[in-house]
């Protein structure tokens, strides 16, 4: 199992930016995948970008494609989403995960997850 923990949330006004980060702690990063997820109020958590920590390979939901770009630094076990063009509807917890093989990635079941980081954009 591995530890994560994101950072990097806040409020911004409409097309600012953010970069939220995602440390993997415990042990080297060894799962298949990190995947980026939001949840706003009162609705269901969803799929947001997605990238193969070997291959590089990234994945993005349509609402987000263009805006934002996840990529990683294996050196410092850290995963990372770039949010620019930020819109009022891209406000909710934000959440990284771990998927341990490419099965559960495209299935969408991640084995770890973080507690979230809160992102607040403003019209």
């Amino acid at each position: 199992q591995v530890q994560l923990v994101e950072s990097g949330g806040g409020l911004v006004q409409a097309g600012g930016s953010l970069r939220l980060s995602c440390a993997a702690s415990g042990r080297t990063f060894t799962s298949y995948a990190m995947g980026w997820f939001r949840q706003a109020p009162g609705k269901e958590r969803k799929f947001v970008a997605a990238i193969t920590w070997s291959e590089h390979v990234t994945y993005y939901t349509d609402s987000v494609k263009g805006r934002f770009t996840i990529s990683r630094d294996s050196a410092k076990n850290t995963g990372y989403l770039q949010m620019n063009s930020l819109k009022p509807e891209d406000t909710a917890v934000y959440y990284c995960a771990a998927a341990n093989s490419a099965l559960n990635m495209i299935k969408y079941e991640y084995d770890d997850w973080g507690q979230g980081t809160q992102v607040t954009v403003s019209s």
